[in-house]
């Protein structure tokens, strides 16, 4: 990141993004997203230029340094534009729209994301990142097209509007049947020929770690039985846990590998990658346990509460890629200075554990501590055993540790989103249900707590951002997703009624703010945010599951939980609506995919009343049961499960299978749960 130069000062000086901060003395005289720089853009007759972009991105610093603060690039856009600097992450929605248009025009996106628009924020022309020289050139070629030849400009605006509009319409499919063990079967025969299977992963690059893919693969696996998915599963989990994409030595997943090997990665650090792949090792971990698994989840938990969490509980957003300007320089090695910290015997062991050789060379001297080997097998080529190594390992990232915590660290992303906050909840609530981390819990709901104190307001809906002791931004569809999951893995931890209940408070705020297409599926922004240019509907999953996805799951959940069949019944009319997305692209639609095992294989719900009923569903959950929603309570609950299953002096087990339930049984050994 570049040092600001304090002779410039623009509108951007008073928000609370860190990201704007970051622009706040460009001298391009830059507005944040709002009625100031729309009015001005209409008044004057100018187009939008809307520049999106993140705290923790790299080509976002390279393309502020080489244009944002270049005097004469910013008089360009000053003279022409009204200048827009906008928070992907603080504002989704406009992030959304100008992805579509720029997508539409290019096939590709990214950010940092740059669009012209009309006064009325119809888009006209877009890009992603430009190089100082290109740059300069689109600024004048857009001015001299809306100064000059304004019907075209009209009917590209025209044009791009109607195709964002229809790019994720989905029409209600009468007649269409909902997706069958055989349509997920055709979906994972198509997938699995897109998989790499030596590394793991997709066979390409840039690899994503893509949370909500293996979660699907997993529980699709062990449902069917079928165990070359099984397969390719653990093995992508152990090559991403491996590489250069993991923190060895602190803990915590970059964004993705630039390459085929997740060696190279992106380096900054994500809040909603960490926490789902938090669910996901701690459940691939009760699948097959394995203690590179558990490592794994600890050490992130303990990387999120070091450098990711507030001292009032709720948690950050992300980890800049950049430190002193360098991409990686904070998480890289140059051998003389593993050397300078380590003994000659830890530097040895370094040498061949982190593949401190031409595998994990980088560039410019620089190395990339990677694991390519078990444990096992590395003791056997330094001819130790396998407790000796892991001491020395301990020894190694202890020092290296603190030899790092004295570098330049990283830029801090330091606001509060709602969803990505919930992401965290739900990873550490899994976590501590699994691995029986009772710390973990304690650190979720002080999270929870947070949240539904300070960004649920008293009409009791939420707001997508924190900061400085303000929240700001309306809440979108991904803050009540997560949250409400987040709120339903609370309760699996728990066993706490009240996190159940908080999670229908809003749902009846999602029921009654969030307008729905014909085909059942929930727009993006609420009756709070009005509406302009198109409303966006979220239905693909990426890196983290898509807004509708998440409330198809949550209505089908809560549904169960609450006894509301009619929540359950709105997934079906959803669910139809992607079928044949579903079966012809299952990676982007795995939390759909979800939904369907959760649907169609041998689904159960088993409550436990009585004193001993928590002890009895730990004990449970202990084995990998997939397609098992448990609820208990050793007292009297206002859930709708235990109605009629009042609480005894030891527990009873209610085992139920669509809407059918088998008599009740008085132990563990009595159920058929296999």
């Amino acid at each position: 990141m570049s040092t600001p130069n304090l002779k410039f000062t623009n509108a951007l000086i008073d928000s609370s993004s860190p990201y704007l901060l970051q622009h706040a003395h460009n001298p391009v005289n830059w507005y944040p997203w709002g009625e100031e720089a729309l009015e001005k853009a209409k008044r004057e007759n100018k187009p939008l230029l809307v520049s999106i972009g993140y705290s923790a991105c790299h080509w976002c610093h390279v393309m502020e340094h080489e244009s944002f603060e270049d005097e004469e690039t910013a008089a360009l856009m000053n003279a022409h534009f009204v200048c827009i600097k906008v928070d992907r992450e603080e504002r989704p929605d406009i992030d959304q729209l100008y992805m579509a248009a720029v997508q539409l025009m290019t096939q590709k996106g990214g950010w940092p994301l740059n669009c012209f628009a009309l006064p009325d924020g119809r888009p006209i022309y877009g890009g992603t990142y430009f190089p100082k020289e290109n740059w300069q050139h689109v600024l004048k070629q857009i001015d001299s097209l809306y100064k000059n030849d304004w019907d075209k400009v009209q009917e590209y605006a025209g044009n791009l509007t109607k195709g964002i509009e229809q790019m994720e319409l989905f029409k209600v499919k009468d007649g269409v049947e909902s997706i069958s063990k055989n349509d997920l079967q055709e979906s994972v025969g198509k997938w699995l020929g897109m998989i790499d299977q030596e590394e793991g992963g997709p066979n390409r690059a840039p690899k994503f770690p893509l949370p909500s893919n293996y979660l699907f693969l997993l529980r699709y696996s062990v449902l069917t039985n079928q165990k070359h998915v099984l397969e390719h599963v653990h093995l992508t989990l152990k090559k991403m846990a491996f590489g250069g994409i993991y923190d060895q030595i602190g803990g915590g997943f970059s964004r993705y590998s630039t390459d085929v090997w997740w060696k190279v990665p992106h380096f900054e650090k994500m809040l909603y990658d960490n926490g789902q792949l938090l669910s996901l090792y701690a459940e691939a971990y009760q699948q097959y346990a394995d203690e590179d698994y558990r490592a794994i989840c600890m050490q992130t938990a303990e990387f999120v509460k070091r450098e990711l969490t507030s001292k009032e509980g709720y948690f950050f957003s992300a980890l800049d890629a950049d430190s002193e300007g360098v991409e990686g320089k904070f998480y890289t090695w140059k051998l003389d200075e593993l050397k300078a910290v380590l003994s000659e015997e830890e530097y040895l062991v370094a040498r061949v554990y982190y593949n401190l050789n031409d595998f994990g060379f980088w560039e410019h001297e620089q190395y990339i501590l990677l694991r390519r080997d078990e444990n096992r097998i590395v003791a056997e080529v330094l001819e130790l055993d396998e407790i000796e190594l892991e001491n020395h390992i301990r020894k190694i990232n202890s020092k290296l540790m603190a030899a790092r915590d004295k570098r330049v660290r990283p830029g801090l992303d330091d606001k509060l989103l709602c969803s990505w906050n919930a992401m965290m909840i739900r990873g550490l609530a899994d976590a501590s249900r699994i691995f029986d981390e009772e710390q973990l819990l304690v650190d979720a709901e002080k999270a929870a707590r947070f949240i539904l104190q300070e960004l649920k307001d008293e009409e009791g809906r939420l707001w997508h951002t924190w900061k400085n002791g303000k929240r700001s931004v309306p809440g979108f569809l991904e803050d009540y997703a997560f949250m409400i999951d987040a709120l339903i893995g609370l309760y699996e931890a728990s066993y706490s009624d009240h996190w159940l209940l908080e999670a229908r408070d809003l749902m009846y705020t999602v029921l009654g703010d969030f307008e729905r297409s014909a085909s059942g599926l929930f727009y993006f922004t609420s009756s709070q945010h009005g509406v302009w240019v198109a409303k966006q509907l979220e239905t693909s999953d990426n890196v983290q599951p898509a807004s509708n996805s998440m409330m198809a799951r949550n209505l089908h959940t809560l549904g169960i939980y609450l006894g509301k069949p009619e929540w359950m019944q709105q997934t079906n009319s959803m669910l139809r609506t992607v079928r044949d997305e579903l079966i012809n692209y299952g990676p982007g639609y795995s939390n759909w995919g979800l939904l369907v095992l959760e649907q169609e294989y041998d689904f159960r719900e088993l409550v436990i009343s009585g004193i001993g009923a928590i002890k009895a569903a730990k004990q449970i959950r202990k084995k990998y049961r997939p397609n098992l929603l448990l609820a208990a309570s050793e007292t009297t609950t206002l859930l709708p499960l235990f109605e009629g299953r009042n609480p005894g002096e030891k527990p009873k087990f209610y085992l139920c299978k669509g809407m059918m339930c088998e008599s009740p049984v008085n132990s563990i050994e009595e159920l058929n749960l296999n």
